[in-house]
């Protein structure tokens, strides 16, 4: 049944209307029409498709094109061939496509439903001349503009194609689990950029956000493959059920998931905006209210749709699994129950209504039924500790055996075999008089005429048939048959046939009634070929019925149906027997053999037995398929040995990408040698070879820990006077004979490998492997003499480790990059020919060294005052007086100088005399970039400001937050108005829309700037000032004129209540 709820109506909160016309089993999808109102198609559990009208009252149409599994998602989407209708002629301009457990999806034709739906696979496979065997398709879902279409599949890969002729656009490679949900970003925002945006969940945790926007608007000659993700959300703790996009935000995004939970989600920011939990038990469906941008529908196990703010939620994460670990205990615990109650009803099921159980507890499918939820079932079965019904049912049985050991009178008694003739035997029992009666009878039968009545073999002279003549044993024969078809001895009544001569009657009776056997097999052929056929065709489904499906192919085989055989075994999954059959019976060529070895590796496959269904789709020829079923288990000895199985057959495109996924494992955990192993036996892997060197140098170099392998050239031992030249010489050294010459090539290649946008959220060792990819590149650039390029990629080696917040490594890294300070050195001219944009990054990159130098001699000096004056002029108290400011750089200053790159302790020296600024300083104090931080810095407080007010607002709505887990994004009020003390206005002065002036007044500011300066940003301006001034009052390396810049700096750009404390002595 469906319901189609009113959310609008104003009288009845709850106006609902049920349609079941037509619907017989479970729904399982719907989708709504886009453009005309009222038309719902729906799926159900027995593969049906179909499309209500809700404003009528006819009943629904009915696709004529059934699924052989259960519908799982309906979409709306352009027409494709070989469909070629369009909005002419009065025809609808859209199709209904449909994808169902099976793995098929169904193109059908709205307007006439009753004709044939198409299988998109066969344009799929012949627009992108595919050969090999296509993955199960599990959703899909269409761009809203129509364009273009995505496909999730059983093995995790997501396929995105061009409409109409469906051409392969790429294909993402995130998910390693079957794909439950794809959904596509609206194309009514305000930035194009979020048009190509994709989510995508699976049976992973995990939410992936793919930015497919240049992808689509300039498709490639070639499919690519991504395998990094634009955005990752993480925070569920079991797998992705449903999710659905803000119509009425940018980028904001709902999830449900197994763990009982839906999850509101900031998409750009990666951060988790409100959690609900309301439901009881695991979640399946979600939307966005169309009209009301706070309001969201959920639907779960529970039979339930629910409606429910964004804003009310007390919680903005979903729980850490204790929520769901409950729900499994419960269920555990009534399971057990429920066999308690079994056993002590003595095993009798309980009574069922209607199909449901009595409790009211819905009966989970095999589908529904997670691997977690098997995990307990097979663990609480399992348990060491039997149940008291147990421990009572082994007392009787042990009682049973004792009671055996005494030998039992009435199993010695030899058990009468039943009669043939059980009638006319009956009558010899009668009394002495109707016995001798039965003798004249007799005799005036055979000597002269029968009495009157008195027929031999028939009625009260049934028994007289067995002493007249043969007539009368027919009709005695006939009588005894009747007799024992009415007791249901039909195997009795087959042996007096046969006793008769009709051998072939027989042979038909016990064909009706199932009562085959091998004897009546090996008489069948005195009855003649075609009998004997037909009865053998009769047995073998009799022993199907009996399960004995060897034996029946067995007897097939005697009558020369070999294929029928075949046939049979498979059809009953025994395909071990099938092939063997084949391989022993007919040529090795045979076209059916190699159909048994693709239908047996499908059956592995989706068992989890990915080695042996490898070596089936290897027999069978499809070596692709048998890669691709290997590396499913994605560890890296899978992923080893299907690049190697792929290297061998001739799969070159298959094998790279699984050994470089291979390598980027082995990467990740810092099996250098294994990695460089792996990719060295793919010639055309080499840029890959020197990204994982440089990686594998800068993780030695860096991280100083201990790594599971490493090459002898990676050792810190050896000392050059830069990174960048070691990086050369290791390459001069090791691939010198490996096609290192094409410099230009092996960077175009590069260039083309995915790079993420940096990002705080991802892991050290993670960041150096996208750091030391940009770092390849500035090397390659460094080679080809190309300055921009080197800038640039220079610029994005530091960015990720600036912006992922290890400013200790950060610190180390420049100082291996350039040992003399100087980014230009590393130029063969040390002149640099740039443009605008790579002089800004190179300025920026000078301006980064600068900032850790300019610390380095801070903390240097400091050291040595500390010995000389042992003043207050300490690190400590500098910082404490001078250098506290509000933002995570200004109190990492304050905290330690490894923390903003100054060096450890053991590099502090003891200083004589204070040194000298070897460097020039003045490029920190850069006032433009002063200005764009100045105008950020104002945009955070004005948010702030704006966050603040939102939650005074939602709780003087009643909306007041619990303990537990709060909203911890929005700040708290006290920070806000310590942030506000400089202001002369109150915040009760302030008001929604003075706020919003200040915000557009200030993006005006930074709109006005350089796009240069907000790419390649400088360290903080106003904290360089600080430190410089600090540094004057104790020494006079600071030039007058680089003070005085200082000064009004601070004094224009210095406006928060920290710094005008911090500055108060410098500028008084």
């Amino acid at each position: 049944m469906i319901r189609v709820w009113n959310t609008l109506t104003t009288q009845n909160q709850y106006d609902t209307r049920s349609f079941w016309q037509g619907i017989k089993s479970k729904v399982t999808a719907l989708a709504w029409h886009p453009t005309k109102e009222g038309s719902l198609s729906f799926g159900t559990d027995d593969g049906k498709v179909g499309i209500y009208d809700v404003f009528s009252n006819k009943p629904p149409q009915i696709s004529s094109s059934y699924h052989r599994k259960t519908v799982y998602t309906l979409a709306w989407g352009p027409p494709v061939p070989p469909m070629s209708f369009g909005a002419a002629g009065g025809k609808p301009s859209y199709s209904l496509y449909s994808c169902a457990g099976e793995g098929v999806i169904l193109q059908h034709d709205p307007s006439k439903l009753s004709g044939d739906a198409s299988d998109i696979d066969r344009l799929i496979r012949d627009t992108n001349n595919i050969k090999h065997k296509l993955s199960p398709h599990t959703d899909l879902s269409w761009k809203p503009d129509g364009k273009v279409v995505a496909i999730g599949n059983e093995d995790g890969c997501i396929d995105v194609y061009q409409a109409p002729s469906l051409k392969l656009l790429c294909s993402i490679q995130q998910h390693h689990k079957i794909i439950n949900s794809l959904r596509w970003h609206h194309d009514h925002s305000s930035a194009p950029e979020l048009h190509g945006l994709l989510a995508s969940g699976s049976s992973n945790a995990t939410v992936f956000v793919h930015d497919l926007h240049s992808v689509i608007e300039n498709p490639p000659e070639s499919p690519v493959v991504l395998t990094e993700p634009y955005r990752r959300l993480s925070g569920h703790t079991a797998k992705i059920t449903g999710m659905s996009w803000s119509p009425h935000h940018d980028a904001r995004l709902v999830t449900v998931s197994y763990d009982g939970t839906a999850q509101v989600w900031d998409v750009l920011e990666e951060a988790a905006v409100s959690n609900y939990r309301g439901h009881v038990g695991y979640l399946l469906s979600v939307d966005w209210s169309p009209v009301d941008p706070d309001v969201i529908w959920t639907g779960g196990k529970d039979f339930t749709v629910q409606e429910w703010n964004v804003s009310k939620q007390e919680f903005t994460k979903p729980p850490k699994g204790k929520k769901m670990a409950d729900l499994k205990e419960k269920m555990k615990t009534n399971t057990k129950q429920k066999k308690k109650n079994k056993k002590a009803t003595g095993g009798a099921a309980p009574a069922d209504l209607n199909g449901e159980a009595v409790s009211g507890e819905k009966v989970v499918t095999g589908q529904d039924v997670s691997a977690e939820d098997e995990e307990d079932e097979v663990s609480s079965t399992n348990s060491p500790v039997p149940a008291p019904a147990t421990f009572e049912v082994q007392r009787k049985s042990s009682a049973a055996v004792k009671s055996k050991d005494k030998p039992d009178l009435n199993l010695l008694k030899k058990k009468k075999a039943r009669s043939m003739l059980p009638l006319s035997t009956s009558m010899d029992h009668r009394t002495k008089e109707e016995l001798l009666q039965d003798c004249i009878t007799l005799a005036s039968v055979r000597h002269s005429h029968a009495p009157a009545g008195c027929v031999p073999g028939q009625g009260d002279h049934i028994h007289l048939g067995l002493f007249t003549d043969r007539a009368a044993l027919h009709r005695m024969f006939q009588a005894e048959e009747e007799g024992h078809v009415e007791a249901g001895h039909f195997d009795s009544v087959v042996y007096l046939r046969l006793w008769s001569g009709d051998l072939e009657g027989a042979l038909q009776l016990a064909i009706e009634k199932g009562e085959l056997n091998d004897h009546l097999l090996s008489i069948a052929p005195m009855a003649g070929f075609g009998v004997w056929s037909r009865t053998v065709e009769a047995f073998v489904k009799q022993l199907c019925l009996q399960e004995q499906y060897l034996k029946a192919a067995s007897h097939l085989l005697s009558i020369n149906k070999l294929y029928e055989a075949v046939d049979l075994l498979r059809s009953h999954k025994l395909y071990r027997e099938a092939i063997a059959l084949v391989k022993a019976r007919l040529p090795a060529d045979e076209p059916v053999l190699k159909e048994l070895y693709s239908s047996w590796a499908a059956a592995l496959e989706k068992d989890g037995h990915f080695s042996a269904a490898a070596k089936c789709y290897l027999a069978a020829g499809a070596s692709f398929d048998a890669a691709k079923v290997v590396s499913r288990k994605n560890d890296v000895l899978s992923l080893s040995t299907a690049a190697d199985l792929a290297r061998i057959s001739g799969e070159v495109e298959l094998a790279q990408s699984l050994a470089l996924r291979c390598a980027k494992d082995l990467a990740a955990a810092q099996d250098w040698v294994r990695a460089q192993e792996v990719l060295s036996s793919q010639d055309s892997l080499l840029v890959h070879r020197l990204h994982l060197c440089v990686a594998e140098l800068l993780t030695v170099a860096l991280l100083h820990s201990d790594v599971v392998s490493t090459h002898s050239w990676a050792s810190p031992g050896k000392r050059h006077v830069g990174l960048l030249d070691q990086i050369r010489d290791v390459w001069q050294e090791q691939f010198s004979g490996s096609g290192l010459d094409g410099v230009g090539g092996l960077l175009q290649e590069l260039k083309s490998v995915e790079s993420p946008a940096p990002s705080a959220n991802v892991p050290l060792r993670q960041i150096l492997l996208y750091s030391s990819l940009h770092l390849t590149r500035a090397v390659l650039s460094w080679l080809l003499d190309d300055d921009d390029q080197l800038m640039k990629d220079l610029w994005q080696t530091l960015v990720w480790l600036k912006d992922g917040g290890h400013l200790d490594v950060l610190a180390e890294l420049c100082r291996l990059l350039f040992p003399d300070g100087d980014v230009g050195s590393k130029k063969h001219s040390k002149t640099l020919h740039l443009s605008e944009e790579a002089e800004a990054a190179a300025s920026g990159l000078q301006a980064l060294v600068c900032y850790h130098r300019l610390y380095e001699f801070w903390w240097r000096n400091s050291a040595g005052s500390q010995k000389i004056h042992n003043g207050p002029s300490c690190p400590e108290d500098a910082a404490k007086d001078g250098a506290a400011k509000d933002g995570a750089a200004k109190d990492g200053a304050a905290k330690d100088g490894v923390a903003n790159g100054g060096p450890s302790e053991e590099k502090l020296r003891p200083a004589t005399r204070l040194d000298e600024l070897d460097f020039d300083a003045s490029l920190l104090l850069s006032e433009r970039h002063a200005a764009c931080q100045a105008s950020q810095r104002a945009v955070k407080e004005v948010q702030e400001r704006l966050s603040i007010m939102m939650l005074q607002h939602s709780r003087a709505q009643g909306g007041h937050p619990d303990s537990g887990e709060k909203q911890d994004d929005v700040p708290r009020e006290k920070d806000v108005q310590v942030s506000a003390d400089g202001d002369q206005c109150s915040e009760e002065q302030e008001t929604l829309l003075t706020l919003s002036t200040k915000m557009s007044s200030c993006q005006q500011e930074l709109a006005e700037l350089p796009d240069t300066i907000k790419m390649f940003p400088h360290p903080d301006v106003v904290e360089c000032c600080l430190v410089l001034l600090h540094l004057s009052r104790s020494s006079p390396t600071p030039s007058d004129s680089l003070q005085r810049d200082a000064k009004d700096l601070l004094r224009k750009y210095g406006t928060s209540p920290s710094v005008l404390k911090a500055s108060r002595r410098f500028l008084s």
